[in-house]
């Protein structure tokens, strides 16, 4: 009897602990939810309404004046059949191929180098991260025309240098695409931070086991720190594309709008912009959005499931 009063007594127990862990859960879900309900109400309010509305709208025929027609697909149709919607998505293609891999090697590099204990670490990580806070802006966008114009900053050091290169780095169709790269590329201040924080995660004893095994510098890196730091590539890579993919000021301060020279720099979202609020052709902006909306998950979708061989997380190991 009293061996059974002891494992009716621990069981009890059991249950209040059981007990006790989940309403300590609930409070914790409770908490947390109401902490997000600022940003659910206004994914809700701000985001979900023109969302739902411009789908609606991408099935119809809507200018800036009258009621909307409903067309079915004709909107989705017409771009499949639009040449400069294919030049626009053709355009992004390459910008989102060239500028995420620099992006993300850029601050791989920089955050190793900064990573290696040297002094004002503090002060070089906040210089570094100034790009990203002021970005592809209007102002850095006019400072890219001044640098790369035809009387611009480049050509004039080429001159210098004894090199007279008196083009429009921005005004040629052939470098244009490459100096809105360059620009995005100076913006890997976030990703930098994100690969730091992913550096500092990393143990020490894997790179003391691999000195005792006779690796060097190098050996190090692509044996440990690549493959300790995937996870955290793989996110800045999945950010940086969709970021790439959504590039709009960047092309429309330096060409004016227009997407040129010859549509060089002519952004899938500057096309969409232009059919919108140029044309005022709402409803097929509208599908335009939508097909990014789409393209933009398949490529994640794809890239995950790529990766998701090579890729282990802490939780794998």
């Amino acid at each position: 009897m009293t061996i059974e009063r002891h494992t009716k007594g621990l069981a009890l127990r059991a249950i209040r602990q059981a007990a006790g862990g989940q309403r300590l859960r609930l409070r914790e879900n409770i908490a947390g939810y109401l902490f997000l309900m600022p940003f659910l109400l206004g994914l809700a309010a701000i985001i979900a309404g023109p969302l739902v509305s411009s789908l609606y709208m991408s099935f119809t025929n809507y200018a800036a004046f009258g009621d909307p027609q409903w067309i079915g697909f004709d909107n989705y149709m017409r771009a499949f059949s639009d040449p400069r919607m294919w030049a626009a998505a053709s355009v992004t293609t390459t910008y989102v191929l060239t500028a995420v891999p620099t992006v993300v090697v850029v601050a791989l590099l920089l955050a190793v180098f900064l990573n290696r204990g040297i002094q004002f670490l503090a002060v070089y990580r906040a210089i570094f991260y100034i790009p990203s806070l002021i970005g592809g802006s209007v102002a850095v966008a006019l400072l890219w025309r001044q640098i790369f114009g035809a009387e611009g900053l480049l050509n004039y050091t080429l001159q210098a240098i004894g090199i007279d290169h008196r083009i429009s780095w921005i005004g040629s169709p052939d470098t244009a695409l490459s100096t809105l790269v360059i620009l995005q590329a100076w913006q890997f201040g976030s990703a930098m931070i994100i690969f730091l924080a992913g550096l500092r995660q990393i143990p020490q004893s894997y790179y003391e086991a691999a000195r005792i095994d006779g690796a060097n510098g190098i050996q190090q890196f692509f044996y440990v720190t690549l493959p300790m730091l995937a996870p955290v590539i793989l996110f800045n890579t999945v950010m940086s594309m969709i970021g790439a993919f959504q590039a709009f000021n960047s092309a429309y301060i330096i060409s004016s709008g227009s997407g040129g020279p010859a549509d060089s720099t002519l952004f899938f979202t500057l096309y969409l912009y232009q059919q919108g609020f140029v044309n005022f052709d709402f409803g097929y902006a509208s599908a335009l959005g939508w097909l990014l909306i789409l393209v933009v998950a398949t490529a994640t979708a794809v890239l995950l499931i790529v990766t998701r061989r090579w890729i282990h997380y802490g939780e794998d190991a």
